[in-house]
């Protein structure tokens, strides 16, 4: 310990230069996926699909209940990776491509996430900032693939980063 107190270590993603081509990045822990959110999501996005929310008329659909709602098994995948890959570090999302369903989510299932980097490449036009391609894997807790998805994010370098905190503490961006 310094004379300056403990040293704060703050969580963050990884930069950049930090990623790994073709490494697979795991993403814990899972989350259930609960009625309660499902009716949540759904109702908040103005999304009146019986498939999620008739459990009664469902019951006389080919799963025979309800199913959660795609587009909340897609937020989560892509909010799982956040804290270890892109929390602080994203500048932008730029796509997200190549979006499948091969299993459908039921509440109660819980979802667990993995994510493959597939590209990287500098910037041309942004130094100090790149392209990062990923593939996101979401299974469920029997390891059925319930969704992938392509994206695409504009990420800064550490280097870079570091050096636009400081001129912006400095107080030349007012």
């Amino acid at each position: 310990m310094s004379d300056q107190g403990p040293e704060l270590i703050e969580q963050r993603g990884l930069y950049l230069d930090e990623l790994k081509v073709d490494a697979i990045y795991v993403h814990k822990p899972g989350r259930t996926l609960t009625e309660a959110d499902n009716v949540q999501f759904t109702t908040m996005t103005m999304n009146n699909q019986g498939l999620h929310l008739d459990a009664a008329w469902t019951a006389t659909q080919p799963f025979g209940k309800p199913l959660v709602n795609s587009l909340l098994t897609l937020s989560t995948m892509i909010g799982q990776s956040v804290p270890q890959l892109t929390e602080g570090t994203i500048i932008g999302q730029l796509g997200i491509n190549d979006v499948n369903f091969p299993h459908p989510m039921f509440h109660g299932d819980t979802l667990y996430t993995q994510t493959e980097i597939t590209q990287l490449r500098e910037s041309k036009s942004r130094p100090g900032q790149g392209i990062v391609s990923m593939k996101h894997t979401g299974r469920n807790q029997n390891g059925v693939v319930v969704a992938t998805a392509t994206r695409t994010c504009l990420m800064w370098s550490k280097a870079a980063h570091l050096a636009s905190l400081e001129t912006t503490e400095g107080g030349t961006h007012g």
